[in-house]
């Protein structure tokens, strides 16, 4: 099982329709996720700075970035578009997080 975090950028304003967007996760989201591997998602906000913290527990190679070919995620981006940074693909503007500490 590996261990995979990432940020993204959210909208100014943008965290109560973010928050219900993801409270109401589309079912078949939810189960191509769980398809893919992806067995621990959470996602934090830094209020701050409107960060984004996202922590995924995945078995095998992939993560959920690997499903952005399919229709599914990109009509979720497409949805998502207007709360937060996206690249031209309506794909989050994300980074990898390296992992420098863990303990069991």
């Amino acid at each position: 099982m590996k261990r995979l975090a990432f940020k993204m950028h959210l909208n100014q304003g943008q965290k109560e329709a973010y928050k219900k967007r993801h409270g109401e996760i589309w079912p078949e989201l939810k189960q191509l996720l769980k398809d893919a591997g992806v067995s621990e998602y959470s996602i934090f906000l830094d209020e701050e700075t409107n960060t984004l913290f996202a922590f995924q527990k995945v078995s095998g190679e992939g993560s959920s970035q690997d499903l952005g070919q399919t229709e599914l995620v990109k009509k979720w981006w497409d949805f998502m578009a207007d709360l937060m940074k996206t690249n031209s693909d309506n794909s989050p503007v994300m980074s990898e997080l390296e992992e420098v500490f863990y303990m069991e």
